[in-house]
Formats: C-alpha cells, sequence, structure tokens
C-alpha cells in the first residue's frame, strides 16, 4: 500500500502557541477571547466525533517520539500495529514520529486502519506518513478524551513524560470508574518493572492504592501478548 501524504498540523506558528498557552495562563488570559477559546474547544470535540464515529473496534498505542527506526522499541511498535492490524482492530496513536510511527506503520502494512490524534510540539512536525485516518487538535485534553472515547484498550510502550500522562489518565479512569473494560498492557519488562515496583513499595505501602491498581497493567516483553490482552482476546482463548 503506498503512503498517504499527510498535512501538516494546522497550528504551528508561534501566535497558534501562544493562544493555546493563554487558556491555562490565567494572569494572561484576555476575559473577550474566553468565549471564542471555548468554540474552539466545542469545534475540536465536534470534529473529533464526526470523523471517528464509524471508526470500529479500535486500540490505542502510546510510546515515545524520540525512539526511531533501528530500535528495539521502534521494531515491537511496528509488531504491535501489525499484530492489531491482523486482528481487524485499528491503531490508534498520536500520529508523530518514533513508536507511534513504528505502530502506525505496522499497521498499515499488515492491511489494517491506522488512525493518527496529532497535536502541536516543539519538536513534532505534524503527522507521520504511515496514517490512514488524522484528527488534529490543539489541546491535550481533548486529545485524550478522544483516545479513550473511541478504544477499547491501550498498549503502551517505552516513554517519556507525554506517554506516562497518557498511561496514568488510563489508570486513573479506570481506578475511578469513569471506564469499564478496558485492559492495558505495558511492553518492555526492563522499562516498566522499577515503576510497578516503585508504585507497589511506595503507593501501596503507603495506602494510597490498592493491590488492583498496582495488579492492572500486564506488563511482557512480547507484543503479541500485549495485544492479546489490550483486545481481550487473552480471557477468550
Amino acid at each position: 500500500m503506498s503512503e498517504t501524504p499527510q498535512p501538516e498540523l494546522p497550528f504551528t506558528t508561534p501566535q497558534a502557541v501562544r493562544f493555546d498557552r493563554a487558556l491555562l495562563d490565567s494572569h494572561r488570559s484576555d476575559p473577550g477571547e474566553e468565549a471564542w477559546r471555548a468554540m474552539r474547544i466545542q469545534g475540536e470535540f465536534v470534529n473529533a466525533f464526526d470523523v471517528l464515529g464509524n471508526l470500529g473496534p479500535a486500540v490505542a498505542v502510546f510510546g515515545s517520539a524520540r525512539l526511531g527506526e533501528g530500535r528495539p522499541e521502534y521494531d515491537a511498535g511496528r509488531q504491535v500495529g501489525a499484530q492489531l492490524a491482523k486482528r481487524g482492530i485499528a491503531v490508534v496513536t498520536g500520529g508523530g514520529p518514533g513508536i507511534m510511527e513504528a505502530a502506525n506503520r505496522g499497521a498499515r502494512e499488515a492491511g489494517g486502519v491506522s488512525v493518527g490524534l496529532g497535536i502541536q510540539l516543539p519538536f513534532e512536525d505534524g503527522f507521520n506518513h504511515y496514517i490512514d485516518l488524522s484528527v488534529p487538535f490543539h489541546y491535550f485534553f481533548a486529545r485524550k478524551v478522544n483516545f479513550v472515547k473511541y478504544t477499547q484498550g491501550a498498549v503502551v510502550l517505552a516513554g517519556g513524560i507525554g506517554t506516562l500522562d497518557e498511561l496514568f489518565e488510563v489508570l486513573t479512569l479506570i481506578q475511578t470508574g469513569k471506564v469499564s473494560d478496558y485492559p492495558v498492557a505495558l511492553v518492555g519488562v526492563a522499562f516498566w518493572a522499577p515503576l510497578i515496583d516503585w508504585i507497589r513499595g511506595t503507593l501501596l505501602a503507603a495506602g494510597t492504592v490498592n493491590e488492583a491498581d498496582v495488579l492492572r497493567p500486564l506488563v511482557t516483553d512480547d507484543p503479541a501478548e500485549a495485544v492479546a490482552h489490550a483486545t481481550g482476546a487473552d480471557r477468550s482463548e
């Protein structure tokens, strides 16, 4: 399948970045702009709901934009994308480079549906070239709502603060009952085991989480096992 040209994210100008920052920098916010900003936020949801409404079964794949081709994590992401596509499950990533690109690439190469929910960042220049369906966002919170709304599980590979944000957003929604039956798999035992050990040794020991919170994510080195868990197939096979 040939590569589909992807548009640049339409909000990469310094003016757009300053406009978005004003939402959270309340001391710099112009009250006269707030109504327009609220309409813009609403427009992001309306557009995403329209584009993704008929997506069908899908799984979110999260991971670093900084781990590119030639890294074992990239190869694992590509395998995850291919495994999902072979099961008839759409792959939904942040649409950027690195592991996101790997998962989209794996899905494309296996003949599956490859989706990117993009956002403007200083070190990313638009969507990767393995996406069939793209949705641009200005706001992280709008993007994260749509990640969870249109997927039935998540596979999380090695990543940084952004990936941890996405992971803990999902775990918080599960813990608080805002979503149900949303399995999460972490790929890379050496990468994720220290985090799980810290949650158990520090948070669980302090009583700020319970045992179910610690046990909830599957941690594995096997992309196929991660996909089976995230799609619920391991409960029926």
